[in-house]
This record gives C-alpha cells, structure tokens and sequence, in this order.
C-alpha cells in the first residue's frame, strides 16, 4: 500500500519516529509522572539525535522506575553508580545526576503548587498555543515563553533545563502545537495521548 499521509519531514521514514510523530508529538500531554519523563529525555537529548533516545525510552523508563518521581528523589549515590553502567540510558554522569537533582525540585512544586502538571501548564495559561507553520524553516528552537519556563525551572532548581529544551518539550506535550499545516497530525487536531504512557 503507497504512503499517502502527509508528515512533519523530521520524523523521517523510521517507523519508530513516525509512529512518535504520529500519536505523541503536540498531543496534550498531563500526570506528573509523564511530565517528568519528558522533561527527563528532553534533557537527555541534549547534544544527541531525539531518535537515538526513542530507542532508548524502554531502557529510561526500567532504570528510572517509571520516572516515579517519588522514587527517583531517593535515588542514592550507588543508584548513580548503577545508572553510569546501564547500557539502556544515556551514561552521562551530569545527565544522570540531574534526572535526580531534578526530581527533588518536582517533589518541591509538588508541594508548593499542588502538582507539576499544574505548575508546567500554567506557563500557557492550561491551554495548548497552536501555531500555524507552513514550512520547518518557520518553527522556532526557543520562544520568550521557553526562556520564562526554563528561568522559572532554574530558579526552582531544575538543571539540564535551558530554554531550547523548553521549547522541545512544550512541543512534545502539545503545550505548543508546532505540526506544520500540512502535516494531516494538525489536521486531526488529536487532543489525547494514544501510546502507553508511563506511570501515572
């Protein structure tokens, strides 16, 4: 059968990537639990290929148990040393450690605002920005919206968090919707997550 959906052009022909693009990517994304974990790969990528992480998603979500933010805060200098020899993940120490620094500071807005969800959709006021892009060249790296989150994650305590991650993970949780116009994604306008998610 010919291909006949029109895509973002990032997403490649990879089926994993497709498959991301096609049922994630822009789709309003709320639990605290998944919020961390995107907020935890797109840290992750930084530096990397966002496909390379993809396929390292399973192995994250094993050696983050579940990014249970709960969980992770009491992660320990030998959980470190664990995660440095996990083949599953990204072995970069800073990387690693900030996964752990950072689920800290979500258990700190937990408690001051009540959830992380809460907290991250505030910076668009609970409802998604959807863009009108025609061509990639149109969709930006960072906003003066994802320069005030990652200041704002920054001031919370947040590491690995600049404003280019921001934006990535604003687009990834449908927070913004960046699908370009002709991409049948923006067309569909999907409002719910349609792969398992991890955690609560």
């Amino acid at each position: 059968m010919v291909e006949t959906l029109c895509r973002c052009p990032w997403c490649g022909t990879d089926p994993l990537y497709r498959a991301y693009h096609d049922h994630q990517w822009g789709v309003p994304l709320h639990g605290d639990n998944r919020l961390f974990e995107m907020l935890t790969l797109e840290g992750a990528q930084a530096g990397l290929s966002w496909l390379m992480i993809l396929r390292k998603r399973e192995g994250y979500r094993r050696a983050f148990a579940g990014f249970d933010i709960r969980k992770v805060a009491e992660f320990t200098d030998a959980d470190t040393a664990r995660l440095l020899t996990d083949s599953g993940i990204v072995r970069n120490r800073l990387k690693i450690a900030s996964t752990i620094t950072n689920a800290r500071a979500a258990m700190n807005i937990q408690r001051s605002h009540g959830t992380l969800d809460r907290y991250l959709w505030s910076f668009v006021d609970g409802v998604p920005i959807r863009n009108q892009w025609q061509t990639m060249a149109e969709v930006p790296t960072r906003t003066p919206l994802s320069d005030t989150m990652s200041n704002d994650l920054k001031r919370q305590g947040f590491r690995f968090i600049g404003s280019t991650i921001c934006y990535a993970f604003m687009q990834a949780t449908g927070m913004v919707n960046d699908h370009l116009t002709g991409c049948f994604c923006y067309a569909e306008a999907v409002s719910t997550v349609k792969i398992p998610p991890a955690g609560a």
